[in-house]
């Protein structure tokens, strides 16, 4: 296993492609996050119903399009290319390249998730004090002190990685990088999209709750939890199973199919 992580890592990070992304995921997650952050304002004497930490996080609706970029890209690249024969030829036993390629592409995540969901919180830090949400508004100051932000932002950064392992598992499936980002994002927005069409409040409910992106996001939530179709930590571990079968799908196609 040490071999095929350093046969990864070495992979990942000699190509030019993996790093401007990750400076990618972090510049646009801050920037879409001040750009949400900025326009919002609460005049005194008036009782907003902005959730600060949820509006903070806004850009990682953006970043997680570039992290299944980069996830798909980590294999189908391979595939578009041939390589994939000689990594293959080189470590014959493919469950342990996907696993290597998983736990490469999950740290790298985490890299740079923590940085984006650092940089955005600071941004709402920094500028919903100056809009009107202070503690003398009954708006506590954003901090990774506070139990609830703190859940929220760890939360993003798992949220981000798992998003990863969703994209790669698909990718591994279906080789195309096209066809696998196209996959990724559309059960990503699809779900949301749906949400907002459905005649049936109780539908719409039930699709926010199975939704990959839907319910994982709910991880963000600090404010009015209980009527949140589902719990924080709940909405994660939706993604978690769309993630886990994703891989497994990617795995046993990976075992069945001729490279």
């Amino acid at each position: 296993m040490a071999c095929a992580l350093h046969a990864e890592w070495t992979k990942l990070r000699t190509v030019r492609g993996p790093a401007w992304l990750l400076a990618a995921l972090v510049t646009s997650t801050i920037a879409v996050s001040v750009l949400a952050t900025a326009p919002v304002s609460c005049p005194a004497g008036t009782a907003c119903s902005v959730d600060e930490a949820k509006l903070s996080l806004t850009g990682i609706q953006a970043g997680q399009a570039i992290v299944a970029v980069l996830a798909v890209l980590a294999i189908s690249s391979e595939y578009s290319t041939g390589m994939i024969q000689v990594t293959l030829t080189a470590m014959p036993r493919r469950t342990t390249v996907l696993a290597a390629k998983a736990a490469v592409v999950t740290a790298v995540t985490l890299a740079a998730g923590i940085p984006a969901v650092l940089g955005s919180v600071l941004a709402g830090r920094l500028i919903l004090p100056g809009h009107g949400y202070t503690p003398a508004n009954g708006y506590p100051v954003l901090s990774l002190a506070n139990g609830t932000v703190l859940r929220a932002a760890a939360g993003t950064v798992l949220y981000l990685a798992l998003i990863a392992l969703l994209s790669l598992g698909i990718a591994t499936a279906v080789r195309d990088a096209a066809v696998a980002i196209g996959v990724v994002l559309g059960l990503l927005y699809l779900f949301p999209i749906l949400t907002q069409v459905v005649g049936s409040p109780g539908v719409a409910r039930h699709l926010q709750q199975i939704g990959p992106m839907t319910a994982g996001l709910e991880i963000q939530a600090s404010t009015g939890l209980r009527s949140l179709p589902i719990s924080p930590w709940a909405g994660l571990g939706v993604l978690a199973a769309w993630a886990a079968a994703a891989l497994l799908a990617g795995t046993l196609m990976l075992r069945l199919r001729d490279a």
